[in-house]
């Protein structure tokens, strides 16, 4: 088992800046890649980005690209989301994500979902 713990997120407003994390215990944090979701109301969830088990390897959803940061310190058992230039639209809950070895963009693929945490952007 993996459980995983989410924090940070919160209230923004159009253009500004959060840092999610995601720290992880239970089984060894290396062998699993990470990935962060997010899913707005309504809508399905959605791959933001994810990284290898090294974190030599970054994926991100084109909207998110050029201002969306992951990264992982396996010293530390954690994945980090740094979100840069937010918009309204990102408004949605946020969601980190485990599974063995390999990124996958579909959610259903993974394993172990942390509680979520709310991302609100107000124009």
């Amino acid at each position: 088992q993996v459980q995983l713990v989410q924090s940070g997120g919160g209230m923004v407003q159009a253009g500004g800046s959060l840092r999610l994390s995601c720290a992880a215990s239970g089984r060894t944090f290396s062998n699993y890649a990470m990935a962060w979701f997010r899913q707005a109301p309504g809508k399905e969830r959605e791959f933001v980005s994810g990284i290898t088990l090294s974190g030599g390897n970054k994926s991100y959803a084109e909207a998110v690209k050029g201002r969306f940061t992951i990264s992982r310190d396996n010293a530390k058992n954690t994945v980090y989301l740094q979100m840069n230039s937010l918009k309204p639209e990102e408004t949605a809950v946020y969601y980190c994500a485990a599974r063995p070895y390999v990124v996958n963009y579909l959610p259903t693929s993974y394993d172990y979902w942390g509680q979520g945490t709310q991302v609100t952007v107000s124009s």
